[in-house]
């Protein structure tokens, strides 16, 4: 019988580990009691009776049951594996890590604590436009995925807290790594594994030694293709995603996030029956949802906690996905010949098809 409420460590409390902290508090079943960051100056206890740590491994000490990993991507991997080893249930935000080996290290560890749960936070997810579309297209209703096109960009690489984001040794990649990891997790939940990948990936605008822009052309052993481009050099905010399928086509646009940025949050989805298709000239029956509530971050974190509380496996977010997912985002860096030379990347842990479109 788990005891509750559970108690939580964040590591790393900058605006990700701070809006964790804010949802985690609305709940009767965890508690955050004690937070680490290098920002601050030294050790103490904030008014609301928060404790503060400069070291990450002073944290681990604590009295805890859960530790939320919100740090940069160089000791992403490293924390997560201390926590299990710590026998702490383990919630990583995305990327795992800076590369595969990375993630591989994560999964030789959880091997070791079965009893742990260990989940990845690919947030977007969670999204309703998201739940919807993919309930859509496991009913089978519209058919099978013929293609996608996915586009997901910002205006730069730097954010307001710092520039690590820039630095190679620390992030271990730019914008596809950073923020198009998510576009490629949903490509990989709505069409499966890409076997063939080509790609041109480069730093040529904003010269940080990571790239701004990555663009993919990939195709499943089934024939879906997928066609992607991830940006820092998008200056209006943009996420679409759309996909066509044998009779129809859903198109998700916006997405609710902190930055309010990125536009309205919107579902299309429009039926091509064989029977209209020359009645309606190509501008077929279309139906458009909006949304105005974000509970992706609740309804993450409503998961874990229940997972650990039950018991029960992770369906979502698991350290195999996170796995996949890393995979192909490095064979998209590895795609391009150049690239991959520049950096001497490895595409660790690719399946065959994959190796081969990485030469």
């Amino acid at each position: 019988m788990t005891d509750l409420p559970l108690r939580v460590g964040i590591a790393g409390y900058g605006v990700v580990g701070q809006r964790r902290q804010n949802h985690i508090d609305r709940r009767d079943d965890m508690r955050v009691i004690s937070v680490s960051d290098q920002k601050f100056d030294d050790d103490g206890v904030f008014e609301n009776g928060l404790r503060y740590w400069r070291d990450n491994t002073r944290l681990l000490e604590e009295d805890i049951d859960v530790l939320f990993v919100c740090l940069t991507n160089d000791v992403a991997a490293d924390v997560t594996i201390a926590g299990l080893e710590r026998g702490l249930h383990v919630f990583c935000e995305k990327p795992p890590g800076r590369d595969v080996a990375d993630i591989e290290r994560v999964i030789d560890c959880e091997r070791r604590h079965p009893g742990k749960v260990l989940k990845y936070g690919f947030n977007h997810r969670y999204h309703d436009s998201v739940r919807d579309a993919l309930r859509i297209v496991e009913a089978g209703d519209l058919g099978k995925v013929i293609n996608l096109r996915g586009v997901y960009g910002k205006s730069k690489i730097i954010n307001f807290e710092s520039d690590w984001r820039t630095k190679r040794a620390v992030a271990g990649g730019g914008i596809l790594l950073d923020q198009g990891i998510h576009m490629v997790d949903l490509m990989r939940l709505f069409a499966g594994e890409f076997v063939e990948i080509h790609s041109f990936v480069s730093n040529d605008f904003w010269r940080h030694d990571v790239e701004d822009n990555a663009y993919a052309l990939m195709r499943t052993a089934d024939g879906a293709v997928a066609m992607l481009h991830s940006s820092a050099t998008e200056w209006r905010h943009r996420f679409q995603l759309e996909l066509t399928l044998e009779r129809g086509g859903i198109s998700l646009s916006g997405i609710l996030s902190g930055s309010k940025s990125y536009g309205e949050e919107t579902l299309s989805v429009s039926w091509a029956d064989e029977e209209a298709r020359e009645e309606n000239g190509g501008n077929p029956r279309e139906e458009t949802t909006r949304y105005s509530n974000d509970p992706s971050w609740a309804d993450e974190i409503a998961e874990f906690a229940n997972l650990i509380i039950q018991g029960a496996p992770v369906q979502h977010g698991t350290s195999e996905e996170a796995l996949r997912t890393m995979e192909l985002v490095y064979a998209i860096y590895c795609a391009d010949p150049e690239w991959r030379q520049r950096w001497n990347l490895r595409a660790g842990g690719l399946n065959d098809a994959n190796r081969r479109a990485a030469r």
